[in-house]
């Protein structure tokens, strides 16, 4: 799993890369409160070695919560900037900080 950010000096936005190395999933997602957790606007395109990538663009400066979302089941990204615990999951959301 990766997390690759870039900034654009011209736009307050930040070019965000998910990936997430599945070669045995079938389908991955990056959901987050960025797209309102929903599946289908984060879903990762599966790369021929087995990756799931994609790239966002972000407001930056702002924190967001997510996970991914491997043939569904909720995984957390060991790359996070850090975690934060969510009542509602009842478990920790990764935290990125753009």
């Amino acid at each position: 799993m990766s997390l690759k950010k870039q900034f654009v000096k011209t736009k307050p936005v930040c070019k965000v890369t998910f990936s997430i190395d599945a070669k045995e999933a079938s389908s991955a997602a990056v959901v987050g409160d960025f797209n309102n957790w929903n599946a289908e606007e984060g879903a990762l395109s599966k790369l021929k070695n087995g990756t799931f990538k994609a790239t966002y663009d972000l407001v930056k400066d702002a924190i967001y919560e997510f996970k991914y979302l491997i043939d569904g089941a909720y995984v957390n990204d060991p790359e996070a900037d850090s975690y934060k615990w969510n009542d509602y999951a009842g478990s920790e959301n990764s935290v990125l900080v753009v």
